[in-house]
Parts: C-alpha cells; structure tokens; sequence
C-alpha cells in the first residue's frame, strides 16, 4: 500500500510542477490562455490528490511529522511554494517565480535524501 501511494504521490508531483510551469509560462506570455475552465480546476484537482497521497504515506508508514525534521522541512517548504506560486501567478512576479521553483526543487532535495541541508 505504501508503495502505492508513494508512486501517486511522486506521479501528482510531477504533473503539479508541469502545471506550474505551464501556467508561469502562459502568465508571462499568454494571460488570456489562463482563463480556460481546465486550468482553473486541473491543478487544484492534482495538488487535492497528491495532498491525499501524501497523507496516506504518513498514515501508513507511521511517520510522525514532529519526529523527523525533514518532514517538517518539507511541510514548511510546502507553504512557502505555495505563497510564492500564488503571488508569481497573480501577480505576474517573475521573482516569485523563481523563488517558488527554488522551494519545490528543495522539496525534492529533502524527499530524496531526507536531510534539511545538504551537507
């Protein structure tokens, strides 16, 4: 079952990145392309699903977030992405852009190795 919900989750995480590029690129060069219902409902379906997989990991493995520092990492790395994709996104900040990029790649730092830093 862990298995499982890992290969969703690392799946949810792949397509939620290519939605958020996807977006950055038509906030930055088509904004009209971002009013279409699909991309409006897509990536919250997505990130919803990796969400659940996420949990479900935690639940089945047994992880408690307060025991590992990495997952605490993770989860506040996670509402860091957050905020900066959505001042990126609504407020066409190429900036924050960035910094969100930096954030979800040190995410994936973290999951794979399951240090904070990378020392």
């Amino acid at each position: 079952m862990y298995a499982a919900l890992k290969h969703l989750h690392v799946f949810t995480v792949v397509v939620s990145l290519s939605l958020f590029l996807l977006r950055g690129w038509w906030r930055f060069t088509a904004p009209e392309r971002l009013n279409t219902r699909w991309i409006r409902i897509t990536p919250h379906s997505n990130d919803t699903l990796l969400l659940a997989a996420a949990i479900g990991m935690l639940v089945v493995g047994e992880f408690n977030p307060l025991e590992n520092p990495w997952l605490i990492g993770k989860i506040t790395l996670l509402l860091a992405y957050i905020s900066l994709g959505s001042i990126a996104l609504k407020r066409s900040s190429k900036t924050a852009f960035i910094a969100a990029l930096a954030c979800f790649g040190w995410i994936v730092f973290i999951a794979v190795t399951k240090q904070i830093l990378p020392l």
